[in-house]
């Protein structure tokens, strides 16, 4: 391939200097992982995990990567991003070095270890940049494998833009839908589940995906005979291979070390996918590693002899070189120059990189030390305090937190004496300051995170009944929608042909096609995949996982990736991606879990929203698209057929996220709950009032994620002095959180008379039987009970025990 090009469109000149340009890049990313070593050895570094031995191949992927193409790799593809330009050497050592400051490490301010990369998606405010105009690539995540769901949405995103063209402003994110997909993964990460569902999905759905496996026969220390049947993953995959009309995937194999066959395969490869969406794997084989797995160990240790020395033979930057040599590209002379220019420009790229991470640090601690020395002479403690200091400043390479941990030592000792104030200003401003660097953008920071979004009531025609189906509400609602935003879609299993299981979308493909309505296989992991890549390039998915129990076979996809986000990218990427589901008080051990409680401890970063109903829950899905962070929605299974009123105003009444709602004043007793439990909690209420006098305050709080942000729920206990939270989830749950929440955050515990108490189903999942959920699962009576058992305390002569 590499001839043609030079008889036809290139002089021998242009193709030597291409070339010559390919193998400097080689060289200095080797360069780069070599020292990248020594620095972790010496301890400047963490830990390191290097691309080297991979470096040939990657620069054949690269040449065939274009503007708004899209990468979704793993933590080996330092030479792609230098050949693309958007990894300089200095760069990559303030990865190694995890330097807080974007623009020093603008792949993730050190919230990753070296060797994960992204590309800026975002300006400064948060708004998208012109993704058609420029080479991305979305975050890295280190999971074995869990890039590939993501990848499948990247590519389906091409799809979307190709073939639906009503999509406004698609010109910042897709030229006629030809951008590729590409991913990379090493050869044992195949043997993970989630490879095997994205590989199945992508030639289900015909996209545009470039999967390149670089395969060096190990994983760790584990080979390729205890990871891959036959030692192959190409070889147990032609079963995918398409074949005439055939849907499917095509798969090429070749050498790793073998620069022209490298190139003439990725050509191959990305022409297949850009032009006709045919998804492509690529078997890169006979790889080397040429520094073993990471800097943790040594690859000497569970290789032999033999194939050390047969890695030392065909590294491929030697391959290469050996091949430029042969064809007369250059002399061993000129190569060995190369060489060594490379080795100057990489040391001193590491040199500029640690002076830019270290220097702003011994300035603080110079700034503290000038401190301490001012404090010290005018302290009972001076002797102690001069000690601290003079550790300090003999450190010559001081961490932020050896810093903070001297200042406050001394705050300890300073706190009875009067020259304290300064000192405790300057910690309060360092933490803040430095804290951010850390903390920051967990959630959207942006003009259109969900706090922007407030609340427009439903509009309702006089004399209006409750006597439309929730259903109904909602599928009238998506229709609105979808007339609304173009770039909307939804998809999952039974959503688009029968309209979903419960009706919600009954009606909507036929209106919107099965593209932007559509069915999909039983694979929650890449439904989440899809709608992550999705949401990456601009699009607004919705994706239907069909029970709150399914999400679980998602859940570490959307806890390892979507989560994190905007966090480990420093509000760099977005995925706007909202998460439909449904749950709650169905019966048996696997269709009725609430495992709330486990959902919002592992997907911070996205928003839990729990409405009580469906126009509730259509007020979230308004409010959502308007705008940028990522959110779970928990529809009421057993709300679909439940009689509401029909709004007037659909597509714009939006509930608003984070703020509770009052449902029935009282005095007695705060009830907090969320979802269907409400309706047993108004039920209860109703009761006790009726037969008791006791007058309950019922609170709905709406959403997990955030909770409260008002602080209402305390201004309620301010007024009743007793609390009791009500959910389905296990003990020590989403009830756990709440109580947290109320009791921490919002100072709770002054207002209180009595213990504050949560009342939650059992530890164990209910029964199939029709008694199961009655006996498993707070019902009218136990709450009933619980209320009346905390009001005997009170008054025992007035409400006698039960029991």
């Amino acid at each position: 391939m590499i001839k043609e090009k030079t008889n036809t469109t290139l002089t021998f000149d242009d193709f030597k200097t291409e070339v010559l340009n390919d193998y400097k890049i080689a060289i200095t990313s080797r360069e780069c992982s070599l020292l990248g070593r020594k620095e972790v050895l010496t301890g400047k570094a963490k830990f390191g995990i290097f691309g080297d031995g991979k470096e040939v191949p990657q620069l054949a992927m690269a040449k065939s990567f274009k503007n708004g193409d899209f990468r979704s790799g793993y933590y080996r593809d330092q030479t792609f991003m230098m050949a693309i330009g958007e990894l300089t050497l200095q760069q990559f050592f303030a990865g190694l070095y995890g330097h807080t400051d974007i623009s020093q490490e603008p792949m993730s301010a050190g919230r990753q270890m070296g060797g994960h990369f992204m590309t800026h998606s975002l300006n400064e405010d948060g708004s998208w940049k012109n993704l058609a105009q420029q080479k991305n690539s979305s975050a890295d995540i280190s999971p074995t494998a869990a890039q590939m769901p993501r990848m499948l949405g990247l590519a389906q995103a091409s799809k979307i833009y190709r073939e639906i063209p009503e999509i406004t402003n698609k010109e910042n994110f897709s030229i006629d839908g030809n951008e590729i997909s590409w991913g990379t993964i090493g050869n044992a990460s195949t043997s993970e589940g989630l490879f095997f569902e994205t590989i199945n999905a992508a030639g289900v759905l015909q996209v545009p995906m470039v999967l390149s496996v670089w395969d060096d026969e190990y994983g760790i220390s584990v080979h390729a005979k205890h990871q891959t049947t036959k030692e192959s993953i190409s070889d147990i995959l032609k079963g995918y291979q398409r074949e005439g009309d055939s849907n499917g995937i095509e798969i090429l194999k070749v050498k790793g070390w073998d620069y022209p066959g490298l190139i003439e395969t990725y050509e191959k490869a990305a022409n297949l996918a850009r032009e006709k969406h045919i998804p492509v794997l690529i078997h890169v084989y006979q790889l080397t590693q040429p520094q073993g797995h990471s800097s943790s160990g040594s690859h000497e240790r569970y290789k032999d002899s033999t194939r050390l020395a047969w890695e030392k033979d065909f590294d491929c930057v030697r391959q290469m070189k050996l091949w430029m040599i042969a064809i007369n590209i250059a002399s061993p002379e000129e190569l060995d120059e190369i060489d060594a220019n490379a080795k100057k420009e990489v040391h001193e790229a590491k040199v500029a990189a640690w002076n830019a991470f270290i220097e702003p640090i011994v300035e603080e601690k110079k700034e503290l030390v000038l401190l301490l020395e001012k404090i010290a002479p005018t302290s009972s403690n001076k002797d102690k305090i001069l000690k601290i200091t003079s550790d300090l400043n003999k450190i010559k390479t001081p961490l932020k937190k050896e810093i903070l941990v001297s200042a406050r030592t001394v705050l300890r000792l300073i706190a009875h004496e009067s020259n304290k104030t300064e000192l405790s200003a300057w910690i309060t401003s360092y933490t803040d300051k430095t804290q951010q660097k850390f903390s920051s953008n967990l959630f959207s920071e942006s003009g259109s995170n969900v706090f922007t979004a407030k609340e427009i009531l439903p509009e309702y025609p006089k004399e209006a009944k409750e006597d439309t189906d929730g259903r109904m509400i909602l599928r009238d609602n998506f229709d609105a929608l979808f007339t609304k935003y173009p770039e909307a879609l939804i998809f999952g299993e039974d959503a688009g042909n029968i309209g979903d299981v419960n009706q919600g979308l009954v009606g909507l493909q036929e209106k919107y096609g099965e593209l932007r309505v559509a069915d999909v296989g039983i694979r929650e992991a890449t439904i989440i995949g899809q709608g992550i890549g999705m949401a990456l390039r601009g699009l607004r998915p919705i994706a239907e996982i069909q029970y709150l129990d399914y999400l679980l076979y998602a859940i570490q996809i959307m806890s390892d990736d979507l989560a994190t986000l905007q966090y480990r990218t420093a509000g760099k990427q977005k995925a706007p991606l909202i998460i439909r589901t449904r749950g709650h008080r169905l019966e048996g051990i696997w269709h009725s879990g609430s495992p709330m409680g486990m959902i919002i401890n592992a997907i911070r970063g996205i928003h839990v929203l729990v409405p009580r109903n469906m126009t509730k829950a259509a007020g979230f899905y308004n409010a959502l698209l308007e705008c940028d962070e990522p959110a779970l929605v928990v529809e009421c299974l057993n709300g679909y057929r439940l009689k509401e009123k029909m709004p007037l105003n659909y597509g714009e009444f939006k509930t608003p996220i984070g703020v509770v709602e009052t449902l029935k004043q009282g005095a007695d007793i705060t009830l907090v709950s969320y979802g269907s439990t409400l309706r047993l909690v108004e039920q209860a209420a109703k009761e006790l009032l009726k037969e008791t006098g006791i007058d309950c305050e019922i609170i709905d709080i709406q959403s997990l994620l955030p909770l409260d942000v008002n602080h209402d729920i305390v201004k309620s206990i301010a007024k009743t002095n007793r609390l009791l939270i009500i959910d389905e989830d296990l003990p020590g749950g989403a009830s756990a959180y709440i109580l947290q929440q109320i009791i921490e955050e919002q100072d709770a515990y002054k207002y209180l008379d009595s213990k504050p108490q949560t009342l939650t189903a059992k530890a164990h999942r209910p029964a199939y039987g029709t008694d199961g959920d009655y006996f498993s699962k707070p019902s009218i009576e136990d709450i009933f009970e619980k209320v009346y058992a905390m009001m005997n305390e009170v008054n025992p002569s007035k409400y006698p025990a039960l029991y």
